[in-house]
């Protein structure tokens, strides 16, 4: 009689026809990636565990999962989360999934960021938020042992032999945090997940990071892989129209602007694949007529952002990049005006230097 246990390889084998019927580009990936999240066996464990059976909880969490996958829902969304350069993001409807080709764009940032280091463009901003957290961390935990010490001193007055329950009293040692030079200012415009801006700090610690969006779900999202990644104190997070929200002390301090804006022409939105504008947020991917509305407004912005030397990055539609370039060059405000390619080489980030 055929075993009609759901083990690992069973599941793996019938996941990926099963979505190969649903017309998935890359069915196998997609099957190794759900059972990844329904199980938390790496796509490695998988393959060294096709004779264990699924719980029944796994079992569900697998029938919804490939459900929503066989719909052509994207597979970030789905297993909420995704890999972007060194760092785990979550994803959620209503907010872009990160790209590869983004990763490019954080690459430029990154290297404005040292550019302004050798500079010596930079600001002492995170380590007194870190120096009064510790200071506020030893306060509190002064606090608690006095309280330890008095209901100690109580008990023995009272005539127990020891405290009760002293061993659940003990504070656990203070640690100290990693002390951090002074960085450069980066502003993002448009957080998204928070890829750009958690991956410059965290490539880059001494960095502050200050970055936007109108979208509060994008926000929200945003604030939350923040804190998964301990960058609270790197990082701001402000809601807004581009930089309308950001304290206009910082303008004409930052070494770097960087923004992955929405690009996409309108009219070129409906052939894009049903997965895209079937589920990602309109807001995040109609650039206009020519992909430009939004960076037409980035570009004063970064005008009146930036520092002396730094730089303009930004990610643009492949057609719309050349005359993006010409658009900067006819300012005659910046320089070493440039178009990179992504790993595809297509047209994919702009890059310029703002005027001394």
């Amino acid at each position: 009689m055929e075993d009609k246990t759901w083990t690992v390889g069973r599941m793996l084998k019938w996941t990926t026809a099963y979505l190969t019927g649903k017309g998935d580009e890359h069915p196998r990936l997609s099957a190794e990636w759900l059972i990844s999240t329904a199980t938390g066996l790496t796509r490695v464990e998988i393959y060294m565990s096709f004779q264990r059976p699924l719980s029944t909880d796994e079992l569900a969490l697998m029938h919804d999962a490939v459900l929503r996958r066989g719909r052509g829902e994207p597979l970030q969304y789905v297993t909420g989360e995704m890999p972007f350069r060194h760092i785990i993001l979550r994803c959620e409807k209503g907010v872009l999934i990160p790209r590869p080709e983004t990763e490019i764009l954080v690459d430029a940032a990154l290297e404005g960021v040292d550019e302004a280091m050798k500079r010596g463009q930079v600001f002492d901003d995170i380590e007194p938020k870190l120096q009064a957290k510790e200071a506020e961390a030893l306060r509190q935990r002064e606090e608690a042992e006095a309280k330890i010490q008095a209901a100690q001193k109580e008990a023995l007055e009272q005539g127990a032999e020891e405290p009760a329950h002293a061993e659940d009293q003990e504070l656990l040692p203070l640690k100290p945090h990693k002390k951090l030079a002074p960085g450069p200012r980066v502003l993002e415009i448009g957080c998204g997940t928070g890829c750009i801006a958690l991956s410059i700090a965290s490539e880059r610690p001494g960095t502050h990071v200050v970055t936007t969006d109108i979208s509060e779900k994008a926000i929200a999202l945003a604030e939350r892989n923040r804190a998964a990644l301990d960058l609270v104190d790197n990082v701001d997070i402000i809601q807004g129209d581009l930089a309308s929200g950001v304290d206009p002390a910082l303008m004409g301090t930052f070494a770097v602007l960087v923004s992955n804006p929405p690009y996409i022409p309108t009219s070129v939105l409906p052939t894009l694949p049903e997965e895209v504008i079937g589920f990602e947020p309109g807001l995040a991917l109609d650039g206009g007529e020519d992909g430009l509305d939004v960076f037409r407004r980035l570009v004063p912005l970064g005008e009146e952002a930036l520092l002396p030397g730094g730089m303009f990055t930004v990610e643009l539609f492949e057609d719309a990049l050349a005359p993006a370039a010409v658009y900067l060059k006819e300012r005659g405000t910046w320089e070493g005006v440039e178009i990179r390619e992504d790993l595809t080489h297509r047209p994919r980030v702009l890059v310029a230097r703002k005027k001394a």
